[in-house]
């Protein structure tokens, strides 16, 4: 492949992912005004979620968040009953946060609302461009998991 043609197919999927992630982004956001929560509420629920209880250490470090910044998101969570901070059973002075049934419940319901918007979309592309789509975002992801970029 020449050189010109492969920056401009890079070029061209850079530009298409980052329209794609600002559109899901977009959508999104309109999906969780409904639930009364924010997207780093969504993002720590679905940590949790997938990790189970863990220390506000860890939950910093799976966003990328200065600790600070984690407290406050977690503080605003646990005001409203998303999340609970429990005592480590091993080691009392350690504080795992627990994601409570109505944070559990909004995410799913949140995350069902979003493959609904995401079903709309899809049932408008024939088989084997759903195959394609997901094989290539499944190449992406291994690719960039490989690397180590997260």
């Amino acid at each position: 492949m020449e050189i010109a043609s492969f920056d401009g197919y890079v070029v061209d999927t850079e530009r298409l992912l980052r329209s794609v992630a600002r559109i899901v982004r977009k959508r999104g956001r309109d999906i969780l005004a409904a639930f009364e929560i924010t997207p780093p509420q969504l993002d720590a629920l679905l940590h949790l979620r997938e990790s189970g209880d863990l220390t506000m250490g860890e939950l910093c470090q799976k966003m990328y968040l200065a600790c600070s910044t984690a407290t406050d998101l977690s503080d605003r969570m646990e005001r409203t009953g998303l999340i609970v901070r429990q005592r480590d059973t091993t080691d009392r002075r350690v504080v795992r946060l627990h994601i409570t049934e109505r944070g559990d419940d909004i995410i799913s319901q949140v995350m069902q609302a979003r493959r609904e918007y995401l079903r709309t979309i899809v049932t408008k592309m024939d088989d084997d461009d759903k195959q394609r789509l997901i094989d290539a975002l499944g190449q992406i992801h291994t690719l960039m998991t490989d690397e180590r970029v997260k």
